[in-house]
């Protein structure tokens, strides 16, 4: 006996997106394109029919979508989910015998030949599928028999073998004893938009008072909000804000002694006044932070709570549980250290402890704790330092009874790691974007994100500096590279951030030999003068709400790269298919010389106008009267060093 499907000849392969054999779910976004395809072929020159069948998790029953090739055997279904959760998608596929027939028929219909016998076996195919159909349906198919067998005239039997209605039942009542099905049922998981389009501003609460020498606090952040909703950001992001470590505190600039003035590292979590579920007393009260979230949503704002799994040594935690830190020979416990950089006033949990499932459960419970008091963000901080295994467990029972939660992944570390995190459950995660600076680094990285399976699960954010990192090409650049760098976060990714006020105020000194900030706001407080101008900030404010009014600059995933005559200038194009907006921009990536050159538009791949179309400069309003795929580009860094073009067709 022979224990193969032997009857069934069509072959699917290499499906996506399938993640690790089906392990992890993808990614999708409500409203968003998603393309499920595979490649489907079988043996000899029969023609190949192909379906997606989809379920919601809260579904009953499967619903069933026709698949079209593109070319060379692959096949495709796109489509925009209507509603957020955990889908199933089948894939089913067969010869097609009816197409088969019918395209046979045409052709020799062409070519003159007699008819008679095609017309038979067309009738026989028919009258097989109306067996396959319930009573109440067989006489409207058996019409079609005798329409072939009984036609009076050649061109009377070719209208019935080609009507859609005959189609649609064919293909209705096919023999689902010869259809393959591919082996496995993979998953996806669609978010809510703000899961793919964000726009982050981090600032630290303490330094939010309005007058210098005072510790800032949530009442004072509540005075900003109008401000930061003002620049055009969705997400205002604060680094921990529960009380702060009295043992081992840092100084300034890190300094191993802390004056009695320091306030510490807001990442040095934990005293005698509580942990990871405490607010420090001088930002307010529960209640005031509960406020602030309250009023943040009039504006559209989430707040973004910072979790850092790690504790100062007088955290409450190293008493309670000992057991979950690990301890050195001389009876301290062992704090964090990435040598030769030394965190004395941290100490990391042991993921390795034997009471492990308790130590999970109460992280769990911190956040818990806070999705009750409102907060829906979560940035984790250095996520690649605790337990995968962790991760997969812990967010997928938060998502599983709220969806809409967000946690992005503060890992700067090695790919594969940054990866497994995404796949972990990670809705977004922070990038290599901050060290790539040259146009053939960004092409490539982009098409890195875009173009692999990554873009099945890694959700980029674009961040141009942080508290931690100051980077040599916004250090040396100053106001030039601060526009440059934010446009292009900005455009090449749908979710960005930034480390507001150092960013919009342009700060460029560097901690000696680092990539660092001096006098860094991790260590002291910091005053701003909030009222201040700068063409930072202008610029931030005009190209967030550009973001806003293009669904173009929405999607991370809809870039095509156009080639140019200077490699210094970097180009592409950004298309929503749903809105038919499109955006060419253009970046000068030499911030002290002007840089021209012409540009080869991708204009088949991309959509764009074949003939004479106007595109307007939506950085300086300036339009141009563009025809063709070749154009002319030139960009002073001191005037502007960027194009965000539109494409506004006649």
């Amino acid at each position: 006996m022979i224990n193969l499907p032997g009857r069934k000849r069509v072959v699917i392969d290499r499906v996506t997106p399938y993640l690790d054999g089906g392990r992890y779910p993808a990614k999708a976004v409500v409203q968003q394109e998603f393309e499920i395809s595979a490649d489907i072929f079988t043996d000899g020159h029969d023609e190949v029919a192909a379906t997606v069948l989809l379920k919601h998790n809260a579904d009953r029953s499967w619903k069933e979508y026709r698949m079209s090739l593109i070319n060379n055997d692959r096949w495709v279904y796109s489509f925009y989910p209507e509603k957020t959760g955990l889908y199933q998608f089948q894939i089913h596929a067969w010869v097609d015998h009816f197409a088969t027939w019918r395209k046979g028929l045409l052709k020799k219909y062409e070519a003159g030949q007699n008819l008679d016998v095609e017309l038979h076996i067309g009738a026989a195919l028919i009258e097989q599928a109306s067996l396959r159909a319930p009573g109440k349906e067989r006489p409207q198919i058996q019409n079609f028999i005798a329409a072939l067998r009984e036609a009076s005239d050649t061109e009377t039997a070719l209208l019935a073998a080609t009507s859609d209605q005959l189609a649609y039942a064919m293909f209705k009542w096919r023999d689902k004893s010869l259809v393959s099905v591919f082996r496995e049922v993979p998953r996806f998981e669609v978010e809510t938009r703000r899961a793919s389009f964000s726009t982050w501003y981090e600032l630290f609460p303490r330094s939010a008072a309005a007058e210098p020498g005072r510790h800032g606090n949530f009442k004072d952040v509540k005075q900003l909000l109008p401000r930061v909703a003002e620049m055009g950001f969705d997400t205002l992001y604060f680094p921990p804000i529960h009380p702060i470590g009295m043992l081992k505190r840092k100084g300034k600039n890190n300094a191993l002694n802390a004056g009695e003035d320091d306030p510490g590292s807001p990442w040095a979590i934990g005293n005698r006044q509580g942990g990871h579920k405490a607010i420090h007393p001088e930002l307010g009260t529960l209640r005031d932070f509960q406020e602030l979230i309250t009023e943040a949503q009039k504006y559209n704002i989430e707040i973004a709570m910072d979790i850092a799994y790690q504790c100062a040594p007088d955290h409450p935690y190293v008493k309670e549980h000992p057991q979950w830190f690990s301890w050195r020979p001389d009876g301290t416990v062992q704090y964090a250290e990435n040598p030769p950089k030394k965190y004395e006033d941290i100490l990391p949990f042991n993921f390795e402890t034997e009471d492990w499932e308790n130590l999970w459960l109460e992280l769990k419970s911190v956040i818990d704790f806070w999705i009750d008091k409102g907060v829906r963000v979560f940035r984790i901080d250095n996520p690649h330092t605790k337990s995968f295994a962790f991760w997969e467990w812990m967010i997928g029972e938060v998502r599983r009874e709220h969806p809409e939660v967000i946690f992005l992944a503060e890992a700067f570390t090695r790919p594969r790691i940054m990866e497994r995190l995404a796949k972990a459950g990670f809705n977004q995660s922070y990038t290599y974007f901050t060290w790539r600076n040259t146009a053939k680094e960004l092409r490539e990285y982009m098409t890195e994100l875009t173009r692999s399976d990554m873009r099945y699960y890694f959700r980029p954010n674009f961040w141009p500096n942080t508290p931690d990192i100051l980077p040599p090409e916004i250090s040396y650049g100053g106001e030039t590279a601060h526009i440059r760098r934010l446009i292009l976060a900005a455009t090449l990714s749908s979710s960005y951030g930034i480390y507001g006020p150092v960013y919009e105020f342009g700060l460029t000194q560097a901690m000696p030999g680092k990539e660092e900030y001096i006098d860094n706001e991790k260590y002291e407080l910091r005053h701003w003068d909030w009222k201040a101008y700068t063409r930072i900030k202008e610029l931030i404010t005009r190209v967030n709400r550009i973001r806003k009014e293009n669904p173009a600059l929405q999607d991370t995933y809809n870039i095509e790269f156009a080639s140019c005559t200077n490699d210094q200038i970097l180009c592409y194009v950004k298309t929503d298919k749903q809105t038919g907006n499109q955006l060419i921009i253009a970046v000068n990536m030499d911030g002290w010389n002007t840089q021209s050159g012409h540009v080869s538009l991708p204009v088949e791949k991309a959509g764009l106008p074949e003939g004479e179309y106007t595109v307007r400069d939506l950085l300086s309003g300036d339009r141009y009267h563009w025809q063709g795929a070749t154009q002319f580009v030139q960009l002073n860094p001191y005037d502007m060093p960027a194009h965000i073009l539109r494409v506004e067709k006649k």
